[in-house]
């Protein structure tokens, strides 16, 4: 059956871009195990009419760590793309579980999947295939298999990416001074990069105290809510009567405000983090295109000092001339293959700064437009409750 599968995949006509699509949905988060050893498990569905893949719907279970394994296999196979950031892991057992977290995870990685899927070379791997479709005991075999980042201790993984982030931030900061690359359109993305990193990291903040806000006045007013009913017991007919009511829309009050913290921390905090995200992966990919700059520059005086060698060696005759063309023949082999991975990146990262700011742009835009939307209708709510209770403390102090 199988074989057959493939042999109708291989013969099926390329369908005009146009045409084709590739769907992925992220949901029904479901807590498996329990302590250290409890994970999350997602339920991803793929609708696809690209003839590569097994039908045109797939239905399969994955956990974070699968989600990680294709991501560093992404920015180890496509150096000078900006692969999609995956959301924190979360070392906190009660956050992690909470349910806020959970959708919260669910959305950021159903953003991950679909920034890949979306993207024109990214959707072409291999590995997102198998990501998509691979059975669970596949994955996990796959996940084990892996000699890099996953076979290392947790101590060894916290020091390497402090190494990363100090090597990143050095080049980004440019306190790296040799074999620096000269390029004034690189010099004004990196400090690009730089700017919206402080930015962005600010608006984040803010927005975090925005939703810490309205969770704080819907907890303070469901709290006078209460006291304000208690007062009004304790009042005449009218008096009492109107304190109720306060209580009422108090309490009513404070739902919305709960509500709307939550509104704000999913379409407007999260979007903004995500972008954080986003940059660290630029300055991932600008730590990348360094190291093979550094890379070919190393290879380039490599080659001068094997040819002053090999100058030498055949002034003089030397029996080992010919050793040393061979060697310099796969040293120039393999700095040529350098050279053109380097350029690879560039014109990669040309293409996808370009990319990066209309999407920025376009997310940006949807989540100001949310924030500006949730604080309307938030304020109208609130505009609303308490000006209908005016007449009827009025007339309470006109009784009185």
């Amino acid at each position: 059956m199988e074989q057959q599968s493939t042999s109708e995949s291989s013969q099926s006509p390329r369908l005009p871009p146009s045409q084709r699509y590739l769907s992925v949905s992220v949901s029904d988060p479901v807590k498996l195990g329990n302590g250290v050893q409890g994970y999350i498990s997602y339920r991803v569905i793929t609708k696809t009419n690209f003839p590569e893949y097994q039908g045109s719907e797939k239905i399969v279970i994955r956990r974070y760590s699968d989600f990680v394994w294709l991501r560093d296999r992404l920015f180890d196979k496509y150096k000078g793309i900006f692969v999609p950031p995956l959301p924190e892991k979360s070392a906190v057992e009660k956050f992690r579980f909470s349910a806020e977290f959970i959708e919260m995870r669910r959305q950021a990685l159903d953003v991950f999947v679909n920034r890949i899927t979306s993207h024109n070379e990214l959707q072409q791997s291999e590995d997102l295939r198998t990501f998509l479709q691979a059975d669970e005991e596949s994955m996990e075999r796959l996940r084990h298999q892996e000699t890099g980042i996953f076979k290392k201790k947790p101590a060894d993984l916290m020091q390497m990416f402090k190494d990363v982030q100090s090597k990143v931030s050095d080049v980004v900061l440019g306190k790296e001074k040799p074999l620096e690359e000269s390029n004034p359109e690189y010099e004004k993305l990196k400090h690009y990069v730089f700017e919206l990193e402080n930015h962005l990291t600010e608006s984040q903040k803010h927005a975090y105290r925005l939703v810490k806000r309205h969770r704080e006045l819907g907890q303070s007013l469901s709290g006078f809510g209460k006291a304000a009913k208690l007062l009004g017991a304790c009042e005449g007919q009218a008096l009492g009567k109107a304190f109720d009511e306060l209580g009422a829309k108090s309490e009513t009050l404070s739902i919305k405000l709960q509500k709307e913290a939550h509104q704000l921390l999913m379409n407007f905090e999260e979007p903004v983090k995500d972008y954080v995200r986003a940059v660290q992966s630029i300055k991932a990919t600008i730590g990348e295109r360094a190291n093979a700059f550094r890379h070919q520059c190393e290879l380039a005086e490599t080659m001068k000092l094997k040819e002053i060698n090999l100058d030498k060696l055949m002034l003089t005759r030397s029996d080992r001339v010919g050793e040393a063309e061979q060697e310099y023949k796969e040293l120039k082999a393999e700095s040529e293959e350098v050279t053109r991975r380097f350029e690879t990146i560039v014109r990669r990262m040309n293409e996808e700064i370009v990319r990066f700011q209309e999407q920025k742009t376009q997310d940006m835009r949807i989540a100001f437009h949310e924030f500006a939307k949730g604080q309307s209708r938030l304020a109208k709510s609130i505009a609303d409750a308490w000006r209908s209770l005016l007449p009827k403390l009025e007339a309470c102090s006109d009784t009185s």
